[in-house]
């Protein structure tokens, strides 16, 4: 699908209380094939979410450990992580110490997932997962791990205000340029 045709499919499923504001850009370079081009979001006609960029004011990761120290991130530990630590440990750990460990081990598995998605980020991906955000139903892309469905998804007509709310703690563990697309769509209600 040409790019045209891709950015009036996205066009028409982006809310109308976003539609003044939020704009898909798309950049290439002809005659210098080692440039692939690049796509943005903008808001306000601000680049928000630019593929591999950057200068862009959402925080990408370098790291592992950036993502472990940020206090931004938060995880939710469930009691079947705690069980599985208390079998694997026998027991012989504090409890406090055993939310902790669990916490820690949450966090690696977010780091991998974060630095994973970021690295796919590419115009070329933009594309990919564009054609795939217009084929599924929306449900799967805002339960999906990649980053880019998730931004397409909160931003798409068909998630209304009480589906987001009820997004609320899921949010936190996602990408910051997810939590900021999910901040602004909540601020249009």
């Amino acid at each position: 699908m040409s790019w045209s045709k891709l950015k009036q499919n996205l066009d028409q499923f982006l809310s109308p209380s976003l539609a003044e504001r939020v704009e898909y850009r798309s950049t290439s370079y002809r005659y210098l094939p080692d440039r692939a081009g690049l796509c943005h979001i903008t808001v306000d006609k601000r680049n928000i979410f630019n593929m591999k960029e950057t200068t862009s004011p959402i925080k990408w990761y370098q790291t592992e450990l950036e993502i472990k120290n940020d206090p931004d991130i938060r995880v939710v530990v469930n009691e079947e992580e705690l069980d599985a630590l208390r079998k694997e440990t026998q027991g012989k750990v504090p409890e406090e110490r055993l939310v902790i460990m669990a916490e820690n081990r949450r966090k690696t598995e977010c780091a991998k997932e974060l630095l994973a998605a970021q690295t796919a980020l590419s115009k070329s991906n933009f594309t990919v997962v564009a054609n795939q955000f217009l084929a599924r139903p929306i449900e799967e892309s805002l339960e999906s791990r990649d980053i880019l469905l998730n931004v397409l998804a909160l931003v798409d007509r068909r998630v209304g205000k009480k589906r987001l709310l009820n997004m609320a703690v899921r949010i936190k563990a996602k990408h910051p340029a997810v939590q900021y697309f999910y901040e602004l769509r909540l601020s249009t209600f």
